[in-house]
């Protein structure tokens, strides 16, 4: 049986995945009382007796925890931003080439961020591919449910005394600066940094990705774009599909409660939109986390998974 730790388990995704890993018969849960679970000592020595750590924590809180480890042959998924750039890391998104294999036999994962895994599964098979050339200055917008800002902001959209500007779409990270940026850039093997506008909805859970691109910037038609996505995404989590949910239209809640990923591309022969829809806490964070902590156990990657 695999003995897991949680490091941040009162935290949106860390109590997703204890009450994922809850229900499963070859996983122990190894937990700390109240009263310990901020105690340094009492956290290393539940990092060191177990086979696998996931960190559920602020970014700063999660290199203190990950330092924490002194048992080499403990593994860890940080799902922080963190490590997601660290070259001693491997980024966790086993769908990309060859990124499988890297996971199967490393020790140190960094999980994706949410808004990032949609990007990543859209455009780095792309400029992996030779279909859009690396320095290609692009965009990105997001949709997102309100599970995505933490407990802080569930509390907020579910508040029924909130405020009425919490009841249409609120985007953000207005600065240019969003954490995911960095991710983005490096896994896509990009020279720019896109332009990217993530939007927060009043709808739980849930996600949409979409990059848009001038059929001129291609290297191919709308149609080699769909064939490379069906043949890349094989194996895993994501699939591609070219449906709309039957209305001329893709819902952003569409895979709520999912832990996969569909990936669409639409538009015309002047301008084409690449669609990533998936759920901000399944395929986007915890779905995540289990997927790669599957992989590491050397198990059928969906176990445990809805999909």
């Amino acid at each position: 049986m695999t003995k897991v730790f949680i490091d941040g388990s009162a935290g949106t995704t860390g109590l997703r995945i204890a009450d994922r890993l809850a229900l499963r018969k070859d996983i122990e849960l190894l937990k700390l009382t109240d009263a310990l679970r901020k105690d340094t000592n009492a956290r290393a020595d539940a990092i060191n007796s177990a086979d696998m750590v996931f960190l559920c924590l602020p970014d700063a809180a999660a290199i203190e925890a990950a330092a924490l480890a002194e048992n080499e042959t403990v593994k860890i998924i940080d799902t922080s931003t963190a490590h997601r750039t660290d070259p001693n890391w491997v980024y966790g998104f086993p769908e990309l080439a060859k990124q499988r294999e890297k996971i199967a036999t490393s020790n140190r994962i960094a999980n994706p961020g949410c808004h990032a895994s949609g990007f990543v599964a859209l455009v780095a098979p792309l400029v992996q591919e030779g279909i859009i050339p690396a320095d290609l200055m692009l965009s990105s917008f997001s949709l997102t449910g309100y599970s995505g800002g933490g407990k802080k902001m569930i509390a907020e959209y579910e508040n029924p005394e909130r405020g009425p500007l919490l009841k249409g779409p609120r985007q953000y990270a207005l600065t240019q600066q969003h954490k995911h940026l960095k991710e983005m850039v490096k896994l896509c093997g990009l020279v720019n940094t896109p332009v990217f506008c993530p939007i927060v909805a009043d709808f739980y859970s849930g996600m949409e990705v979409t990059v848009p691109l001038f059929a001129s910037t291609v290297n191919g038609t709308v149609d080699t774009i769909r064939t490379l996505y069906r043949d890349y995404y094989k194996a895993g989590l994501v699939r591609y599909c070219d449906e709309d949910d039957g209305d001329g239209m893709l819902s952003a809640a569409a895979f709520s409660g999912r832990d996969d990923m569909q990936l669409s591309v639409h538009g015309n022969e002047d301008r084409i939109l690449l669609t990533a829809r998936f759920d901000n806490l399944g395929k986007g964070a915890s779905g995540a986390a289990i997927q790669n902590m599957n992989i590491l156990l050397g198990i059928d990657e969906t176990t445990g998974l809805n999909v």
